[in-house]
């Protein structure tokens, strides 16, 4: 005799942590004023599922595109002849579905640099407001070269993302 399938259990998003320790506002989350750096964007047909709602993929492309234009912005350099990082860990929690046509807002910043790595936080908001999406975090790690080991980030590089921040980030 076969068992039926255990019930899933839905419950409301589960709080979350920011990588500096921040308590948030209830569940975790920044403040939008917190966060120095952000890009707009408007969700493509292309972007959507059956639901009508981002993908849930589209969260990770989105990530990318906000750590990208944040680097351009603080002139961090890579490519064939830059640093090299790697994503060693990404979180995201879904707060609120993201739909069609709309402007987001992708919020991006530096929340600490360790020795050869650096955690980002982000969020992800409605256009110009405090109407939080998601939020996350993702470590990545500074490469010694395409395919090599980790290597220290350069102290350059740290002190770039400690002038936008505007604070110290070495954990």
């Amino acid at each position: 005799m076969m068992r039926p399938p255990p019930r899933l259990r839905i419950t409301g998003p589960a709080p979350s942590r920011h990588p500096d320790g921040n308590s948030g506002r209830g569940g975790g989350e920044m403040a939008r004023s917190d966060f120095r750096f952000h890009v707009p964007k408007r969700v493509r047909y292309s972007e959507i599922d059956a639901q009508a709602v981002v993908f849930n993929a589209r969260y990770l492309d989105y990530l990318d595109i906000a750590m990208s234009e944040y680097f351009r912005t603080l002139r961090v350099p890579g490519g064939k002849d830059g640093l090299h990082f790697q994503f060693a860990r990404t979180t995201l929690n879904y707060r609120k579905p993201i739909r069609f046509d709309e402007m987001i807002d992708l919020c991006v910043r530096c929340a600490r640099i360790g020795t050869a790595s650096i955690t980002l936080a982000f969020e992800y908001h409605g256009a110009g407001g405090e109407d939080l999406r998601c939020e996350g975090e993702s470590v990545i790690v500074n490469l010694a070269g395409i395919g090599a080991g980790s290597a220290p980030v350069p102290p350059a590089i740290v002190a770039l993302f400690e002038a936008h921040e505007g604070r110290s980030l070495r954990a």
